[in-house]
């Protein structure tokens, strides 16, 4: 007998009428029409059912922490790391822990069950690591949570920062991280990159470093970042996050940049709904979006995830953990609204962000785990558009979150008595 049974559901990848079978929190068939007795049964009514949502870049440390002691009036990056040195000394572990499991809770209600997250190790005591190492403790039945020890004041500008990111490392976390531009000099900023690289490769840990995100086309610490990973043979094992200053570079320049990152297999994170916000502060008009060159690089062959970055706290004033809201930010700034665009920004919030992550066993398929959400939406272009309900969200085969259907009562003489923002079958595009 099975654990769960979904029936006519919609996949990702266009097919329709499936069925999803799960024992012990694992998919053991996908096919159309499957009657077998199982423990619960969902009819998905065509509705789509896709992996979960995954988030490859993160600041849970600070998140919810909005107007805290003050708010980022400037709206700029420099004034949001300010703020959070301001923050930082008023900062207690009880609270941080308890923000952070407030954004959990959040984030399972949204269908977003992984989340890569940065966490400042530049304050010696590293309280907000120990904070981040006990939220990940709590949430591991529901949430894969990877913590990245991210020097944010840089790790060779700040004293004891490499030090303090090794202890880091020894406590339990994850990923080696870096912030190369915030360093004094572009040479020390290289140096980072090679130095943390190099811890990296020494521990058999994933890097994922904030890179160039300036709009100075002269920082181009993301070369610097994919030559020591072709160097150390950490092919696969490296990101780049945020890459904005590409968005300034000159084409020539770029042209050889491209084939560098995809030859040297490091991955890509844009966060569209920061970049914009943050990037082409100092433009009059016109004024620059800031967002890494997304498409271009997706056609180079890299690997391009979308995360959220932020959400209420020194940089960023909104947010709700909605990873369908970066996509859709994401469509937009990119100029991805063809079929196949809008398809490729829903890969970059799902099945891109997971390979980043190394997350094992994910998807809809035979032996992947049983770790889903059913969206209210047909495919993933409506999904993307209408910011889709998630109306059940599972892992490893338990309900975790429902959220009932959305719709609209109309007073409306001679017209229908709801609407639900769907077109009709026959007026939509097929693929």
């Amino acid at each position: 007998m099975l654990d769960l049974l979904i029936t006519h559901a919609s996949l990702p990848d266009g097919r329709t009428d499936m069925s999803v079978a799960v024992r012990e929190g694992r998919i053991v068939e996908v096919t159309q029409g499957l009657a077998a007795p199982a423990a619960r049964t969902v009819d998905a009514a065509g509705q789509l059912l896709s992996p979960h949502f995954c988030d490859p870049h993160f600041h849970m440390d600070a998140t919810l922490s909005y107007g805290l002691p003050r708010v980022n009036e400037s709206g700029t990056l420099l004034e949001g790391i300010a703020l959070w040195g301001e923050l930082k000394p008023l900062l207690t572990a009880d609270a941080l822990v308890e923000r952070a499991l407030a954004y959990c809770d959040w984030a399972v209600a949204k269908g977003l069950l992984a989340v890569r997250t940065h966490v400042d190790t530049s304050d010696p005591s590293l309280l907000a690591v120990d904070a981040l190492l006990e939220v990940k403790r709590r949430v591991a039945p529901y949430l894969d949570l990877q913590l990245v020890a991210f020097p944010q004041d840089g790790v060779l500008r700040t004293k004891g920062g490499v030090d303090s990111l090794k202890r880091a490392l020894d406590k339990g976390v994850d990923v080696v991280g870096g912030i190369p531009h915030f360093e004094r000099t572009m040479a020390d900023g290289a140096a980072s990159v090679k130095l943390l690289c190099e811890i990296a490769a020494e521990r058999g840990q994933l890097v994922d470093m904030h890179c160039d995100e300036s709009d100075d086309p002269l920082s181009r610490h993301i070369e610097t970042l994919a030559f020591e990973t072709q160097r150390l043979g950490l092919q696969g094992r490296v990101t780049g996050s945020h890459c904005t200053s590409m968005h300034s570079m000159d084409n020539y320049y770029v042209s050889k940049l491209l084939p560098l990152i995809a030859e040297s297999g490091v991955s890509v994170i844009a966060n569209p709904l920061i970049n914009i916000t943050l990037q082409g502060r100092h433009d009059t008009y016109p004024k620059r979006r800031g967002m890494t060159r997304v498409p271009e690089l997706m056609n180079q062959g890299v690997n391009v995830a979308f995360g959220h970055d932020c959400v209420m706290d020194p940089w960023y004033g909104m947010g709700s953990g909605d990873m369908l809201e970066v996509a859709h930010m994401g469509l937009h700034v990119a100029q991805m609204t063809s079929q196949a665009g809008i398809r490729r920004c829903f890969e970059a919030v799902t099945t891109n962000a997971a390979r980043l992550m190394h997350l094992p066993r994910y998807g809809i398929e035979d032996g992947a785990d049983a770790s889903f959400v059913l969206l209210q939406a047909r495919d993933p272009v409506e999904a993307i558009r209408l910011r889709a309900t998630r109306l059940m969200v599972f892992r490893r085969g338990r309900l975790l979150a429902e959220t009932p259907a959305t719709t609209a009562a109309l007073h409306l003489d001679g017209r229908p008595t709801a609407t639900s923002w769907m077109p009709a079958q026959g007026a939509r595009p097929v693929r």
